[in-house]
This record gives C-alpha cells, sequence and structure tokens, in this order.
C-alpha cells in the first residue's frame, strides 16, 4: 500500500481570537419570542386584520358625512350602495357610520373588561401564591365561592338592577371574569416562589411588594398576555349576548351587539343590518384567538430551537 508522504500534510492554524468568538447571536428571551411570533402566519395575519379594525374604529365614522345617530326616515332599510355603503336600518341610520362607531364601544367594553381582569386577577393570584398557606386557602376559597355563582344569572341581575350602559355592563362582566386570570397566576407564582433568585432576594431583606414585582409578576407574563387576549373576544361576545337580550348599551349608543339584536328582526327582507355587525364580532374574534394561539406558541419554551 503506497504510503502518503508527510509533506503534504500541514498542521492547522488556530486562531485564538476567533476561537472565542459566538458563532450565531445571542437573542433576549423577548426578542426570541418577537422572532418565532412573527413566522407564524397566520397569527400575523390576525394581528393585521386588529390594525386594520382599530385603525377603522377611530377613523372610520369620520369617512362618511353621515351621523351613527341621524334619523332619516326617507330613506329607511336602503340596501348597500354608493351613498350608504352599509345600507340603512329600520330609522334610516347609515349602517357604516353605525358599525364603525359600534366597534368603538365593542372594544372598548372587551379592552376594559381585560384590563380590569388583568389589575385583579394578577394581585389576587399573586399575592395567594406567594403567601401561600392559610392566607393562600382562604384567598381561593373566596374566589370559588364566586366562581360558583352562575355567571349569566350574576350578569344579568346586575344589568336589570342597576342602570343599563357601559359602566355597568363592564362591571358585570368583571365581577367575577378575574377568578380564571387569579388562578393561573397563582399557579405559576407557586413554580417560581421556590427558585434560587427568589430565595436570594428573600435572604438580602427585598419587600413582598419588590419579589412579587421585580421578579415573579415579570416571569409569568407568558401566560398572563395569552390569557388576556383571549379574554378580550370572550368579553366582547357577552356584550353582543346581553344586547341580544335587551340588556345592551342604552340608544343612541351603538355597538355591534345591539346592531346585530336589531338586525336578527329583520333579517329575512334586510338581511344586509345583520351581515355588517356580526361580520365585524366574527373577524375581532377570530383575530384575537390566532394571536393569542401565536403568542402562546411563540412563548412555549418547548419550542424554542
Amino acid at each position: 500500500m503506497q504510503q502518503i508522504p508527510k509533506e503534504m500534510f500541514q498542521p492547522a492554524s488556530v486562531d485564538l481570537s476567533e476561537a472565542e468568538k459566538i458563532s450565531k447571536p445571542s437573542l433576549s428571551f423577548w426578542k426570541d419570542v418577537s422572532i418565532r411570533f412573527r413566522k407564524n402566519k397566520l397569527a400575523m395575519f390576525g394581528l393585521v386584520l386588529l390594525i386594520i379594525l382599530i385603525f377603522m374604529a377611530i377613523f372610520g365614522p369620520m369617512m362618511t358625512p353621515y351621523d351613527y345617530r341621524t334619523n332619516d326616515l326617507m330613506n329607511t332599510n336602503q340596501p348597500p350602495s354608493a351613498e350608504h355603503w352599509f345600507g340603512t336600518d329600520e330609522l334610516g341610520r347609515d349602517i357604516f357610520a353605525r358599525t364603525w362607531y359600534g366597534a368603538r364601544i365593542s372594544l372598548f367594553i372587551g379592552v376594559a373588561a381585560a384590563l380590569i381582569d388583568l389589575f385583579i386577577g394578577v394581585l389576587w393570584g399573586g399575592f395567594a401564591g406567594f403567601r401561600g398557606g392559610r392566607t393562600d386557602e382562604v384567598m381561593m376559597r373566596i374566589a370559588d365561592i364566586l366562581w360558583a355563582i352562575p355567571y349569566l344569572l350574576l350578569v344579568i341581575l346586575l344589568m336589570v338592577v342597576l342602570e343599563q350602559g357601559l359602566g355597568t355592563m363592564i362591571l358585570a362582566m368583571t365581577i367575577t371574569g378575574w377568578i380564571n386570570m387569579a388562578r393561573i397566576v397563582r399557579g405559576q407564582v407557586l413554580q417560581l416562589k421556590n427558585q434560587e433568585y427568589v430565595l436570594a432576594a428573600q435572604t438580602l431583606g427585598a419587600s413582598t411588594a419588590r419579589i412579587m414585582f421585580k421578579h415573579l409578576i415579570p416571569n409569568t407574563m407568558g401566560p398572563i398576555l395569552v390569557t388576556m387576549t383571549l379574554t378580550v373576544p370572550s368579553a366582547i361576545f357577552t356584550e353582543a349576548f346581553l344586547s341580544y337580550l335587551g340588556l345592551g348599551v342604552p340608544q343612541p349608543l351603538a355597538s355591534w351587539g345591539t346592531m346585530a339584536s336589531d338586525g336578527v328582526q329583520a333579517l329575512q327582507y334586510y338581511p344586509w343590518r345583520l351581515f355588517f355587525p356580526a361580520t365585524m364580532i366574527c373577524l375581532t374574534i377570530f383575530a384575537f384567538n390566532v394571536v393569542g394561539d401565536g403568542l402562546r406558541d411563540a412563548l412555549d419554551p418547548r419550542l424554542r430551537k
């Protein structure tokens, strides 16, 4: 067998400065989440759809010369046309203007309910999970008692007893709506409170508030954000359901729920009165759900590559 001469071999050059370099740039947790979320085409479609809906809620009523409250009895139940893009209702009001003004009400109700649930649920669940013991037992039993009350019955009762309005509707939705958020935050805090960095902060004398807001709650932001994005469409759907029962926002205010409730009565002859608000409700719920699913996947550490 022929031997290869040693002259053909040369020692490989080693550059110690190059050896210390990191081949791939390091990414922060939220940067990595952002990259993975942008790769989810369905979630990005939902996000773009939400941006369009919010834009139209702000500027849509300004795109038409008609006011959402103005009655025009000479043009009642007109089909969509160049003059009235979405048609008119039984009082001659422009449905395009009412649809996008209703978007303001419906989105405001959904976001306000989600923010209140976020505030109460994070504080309640976080404190109960961190304190543990008897405090946790008492706080979560209170939450269980409230959870046992039929949600729909409680909401209808409050809407009947109190004066109808945005404030009453948001109160009715959030009086027990925060419990799901509290349970999720409590479960996350129970897992995190025995971590080394939390024990080190306690050893150094950090206060309960500092540990909660500096260490525990920031590390539970993933489940919190996902739960919040799923709370908004739930609140919008609840508002539409209450409006269908006649417990929606008072006239002349418009919301997608009140418009859909009025449109059902004229579905056979004037279907456009139901089609547009119902379509907006479906698109909004779809967009929030796919964004929430995308966030859940992006925040899941098991899916990191």
